[in-house]
């Protein structure tokens, strides 16, 4: 057992030497102690300033366009809707073929979205504001997998997306062509979440799913280049840290956590007794400090990512959260819930 343990301590000293750029133990306890002298955040209030009502089941996936106030969201009612986040009206709606709309995503431009679910398939929608278009028609259909589409998102142009799967796997397409450009295997189980990291130049996203692992992705190479595997249920929901040198997860087991990428190691746990249940959606705010997080008990925890303690109970939503983005100028975050209700709080 001896030898086990030395054996097991020499590997890991080993993986820190070897790790380029990683932070020792010695820097790590230097950001805590740092941390520890940051002034804590003082009186927070956020209110829901738009209630979005039109869906006719639970909301499963919303997302931001860049222009900061329209928002695309897809429901198990088989619908997709563009709103208008300000007036809260409808733009456009879509009823696909299937139930259970479980992803879907606003193009760079603004100009398309794409989304799927139970059909296995991705497929995006050219957006015009010409009245009484029929969408439908000018579908394509761009990636196929082989079981439901659990999320999808566009690269840093609308000429590539990325796709993840219940079939344990994620790839990225080209949307023209619909042509397969990389795939990515290494989950043991259903992929259920991605995000591409921050950076225009990023060539990287992190993905997870029920083998309770998040997985770091070189999309040139198609390989995993870093693993993380210290949560006890599926992971919901992976958002990368605005800088892009970490990211946070959101899982089954009650808690969020915090994964720095140079120290290759999780360097934070965001949890209390009294939260048991799972968290399925998590979003930075524009700065880092918070971390949003939706939780299946109808709220909506704000940590403090320094200290690791809780600022806010938000609550307003009558069933689980099931979605939750802060928009592009972090002015605002969108929830989206079980009780087929968008909510915009700020």
């Amino acid at each position: 057992m001896a030898l086990c343990q030395k054996l097991a301590s020499d590997l890991w000293t080993n993986r820190e030497e070897c790790f380029d750029g990683g932070l020792s133990n010695r820097q790590l306890f230097a950001v805590h102690q740092v941390a520890e002298r940051v002034e804590a955040l003082g009186q927070f209030v956020m209110k829901t300033r738009r209630t979005l009502k039109g869906h006719g089941n639970k909301v499963l996936c919303m997302d931001w366009c860049k222009d900061k106030r329209r928002i695309v969201s897809s429901s198990q009612d088989g619908k997709v809707i563009v709103w208008d986040s300000f007036t809260t009206n409808k733009e456009h709606a879509v009823t696909m073929p299937c139930t259970w709309v479980m992803a879907c995503a606003y193009a760079p431009s603004g100009c398309a979205i794409a989304c799927g679910g139970l059909d296995n398939k991705c497929s995006v929608y050219p957006l015009t504001f010409e009245k009484n278009e029929n969408m439908a028609a000018k579908k394509k259909s761009v990636a196929m997998h082989t079981n439901y589409l659990s999320a999808c998102s566009f690269t840093n142009s609308d000429m590539q997306i990325l796709t993840a799967s219940g079939d344990g796997t994620c790839a990225l397409w080209d949307v023209e062509s619909g042509q397969l450009l990389q795939s990515f295997h290494g989950h043991g189980a259903d992929v259920l979440c991605l995000d591409l990291a921050p950076s225009e130049t990023g060539n990287t996203f992190v993905s997870g799913g029920c083998d309770k692992k998040a997985m770091v992705w070189d999309m040139r190479s198609g390989q995993c280049v870093q693993s993380f595997e210290t949560h006890d249920s599926d992971i919901n929901s992976v958002r990368y840290y605005p800088s892009g040198d970490a990211f946070a997860s959101g899982s089954d087991d009650a808690t969020c956590r915090l994964y720095d990428l140079r120290a290759d190691r999780e360097v934070a746990i965001y949890s209390k007794e009294s939260i048991i249940f799972g968290a399925s959606s998590v979003d930075f705010s524009l700065s880092g400090r918070l971390l949003f997080a939706g939780y299946n008990d109808y709220t909506i925890n704000v940590w403090d990512v320094l200290k690791g303690a809780r600022v806010s109970i938000l609550f307003g939503h009558e069933n689980r959260v099931s979605t939750l983005r802060v928009s592009p100028d972090g002015t605002a975050f969108c929830s989206g819930s079980w009780d087929h209700t968008l909510r915009i709080w700020a």
